[in-house]
């Protein structure tokens, strides 16, 4: 079955939940003659298949959750779904035209201490003519959580392509802590933001997985007191004293900015083994147009990482690390949406989305990540990393923080993948390094 066709299933099976005996064929494929599997010569032990028993032990109590919670649970499901050829009727209900390029499926996604959303995804590949593919998106809860995209993305060269995106949201729900290496989570505040964008991206791919891209585009976000269940404002935590309002609150801001990308890649396409090293580079240069001169901001990072696989089965142990920085260019402070921040589908995923946020970060992850389904990935990380001031000003290892997260990926599509992920998070190791973090997330993420 092609790829989309199974990635698809995945997806809408996971999500939706569906069961194999709705669509299930009363008659059955005919079955294949069993191999002569004792015929075949023995297959020899490899020093990765070796080395592979290190982490099993290591790791067993997460071996026995993800082998026989996830993996065997779903493998079972999948395999009751081929049974019942459900793959091919999720494939045909959701997706219609001569050729299945193009469908609409129910999407949803939960981030545990945040609103939900549900929504739909659609997709229409070759839309106009052939290598021009369309995508749009629309998720929310209520009149005050509203997100959608619309995106066009021109397909050349093979890999190559150009890219144009628009978006919206609206949330009153995103979370504010304050900046700096030691904010506390007793600290925790809401924030809405609403937002527009508009961008153009080119992809250019390179030697093995390396590609280059850069982009150009506008900006404006405002922002406004949040409410989420018992927290309090940000407003409110403010006027406590917990920490002043961050710079660009009262304002907002719209920002034109550009930014280019680099990522030297050795690791060769799938289904080849994963080993291999991974260089990356990326600055980004904004200005609030809305504002006088000297309120620009320029962001830049940089990341390494070495990837073993254990067993030329992509069975992957990674380590990387990667440093994060946010100057301003002119007098004005860079607004605090603009700094430098771990947590969310960043590094460090144990933390939400903006619960470490300053003018640099550096951080380091240990992960292990192996297949469980097609297309569809185990992962578990550790990372251990923190945020400090200009140019890592006041970086000390007992500033650091400990994140630790274990889930599963369907690697679906650029702009719509499913997640369920389970992670915590600490305090600074001088602060004792107790957890007080959890994250819980499952769904569609947005891709917005």
């Amino acid at each position: 079955m092609a790829r989309r066709s199974w990635a698809f299933v995945v997806v809408s099976a996971l999500v939706l939940g569906a069961s194999g005996s709705a669509f299930a064929d009363s008659t059955e494929p005919p079955k294949r003659d069993l191999p002569d599997y004792p015929g075949r010569p023995p297959r020899q032990t490899t020093p990765g298949e070796v080395l592979l028993w290190v982490p099993r032990v290591v790791f067993s109590p997460v071996y026995f959750t993800t082998e026989f919670l996830i993996r065997r649970p779903l493998g079972a499901i999948i395999s009751e779904a081929e049974r019942a050829n459900l793959p091919q009727a999720l494939y045909d209900f959701f997706a219609f035209g001569p050729d299945h390029k193009a469908g609409i499926t129910p999407i949803a996604f939960v981030d545990f201490g945040f609103e939900p959303s549900v929504g739909a995804y659609a997709f229409w590949d070759d839309a106009f003519v052939k290598g021009d593919d369309l995508r749009a998106h629309f998720s929310g809860w209520s009149e005050s959580w509203l997100a959608g995209s619309l995106v066009q993305r021109t397909r050349f060269h093979d890999k190559d392509s150009v890219t144009l995106k628009l978006s919206a949201m609206r949330r009153p729900d995103q979370v504010f802590y304050g900046v700096g290496p030691s904010s506390l989570q007793s600290a925790q505040s809401r924030y809405g933001e609403d937002r527009l964008g508009a961008s153009a991206t080119a992809d250019f791919h390179l030697w093995r997985a390396s590609k280059v891209e850069a982009a150009i585009g506008v900006r404006q976000s405002s922002f406004y007191d949040g409410h989420y269940q018992s927290d309090p404002g940000i407003v409110e935590q403010a006027g406590a004293g917990s920490y002043p309002l961050p710079a660009g609150f009262v304002s907002g801001y719209t920002s034109e900015y550009n930014k280019v990308a680099i990522a030297l890649d050795s690791r060769r396409p799938f289904p080849d083994e994963g080993s291999g090293v991974r260089l990356e580079a990326e600055a980004q240069q904004g200005s609030d147009v809305s504002q006088p001169a000297a309120s620009g901001w320029l962001r830049y990072e940089a990341a390494a990482g070495g990837f073993l696989d254990l067993d030329g089965h992509r069975r992957v142990v990674s380590l990387s690390v990667e440093t994060i920085f946010s100057d301003p260019l002119g007098s004005r402070a860079v607004p605090f949406t603009e700094l430098a921040t771990l947590g969310g589908d960043g590094p460090m995923p144990g933390f939400y989305a903006g619960r470490l946020l300053d003018r640099s970060a550096a951080v380091g992850t240990l992960r292990y990540r192996w297949p469980i389904a097609p297309f569809v990935d185990g992962s578990l990380q550790a990372a251990v990393g923190n945020v400090f001031g200009a140019h890592l000003e006041g970086f000390d290892t007992r500033l650091l923080r400990f994140s630790g997260a274990i889930g599963i990926e369907a690697d679906s599509s650029p702009d719509s993948n499913f997640q369920l992920l389970v992670g915590f998070g600490t305090e600074t190791f001088d602060h004792g390094g107790q957890v007080d973090s959890a994250r819980l997330l499952v769904g569609v993420s947005r891709g917005l």
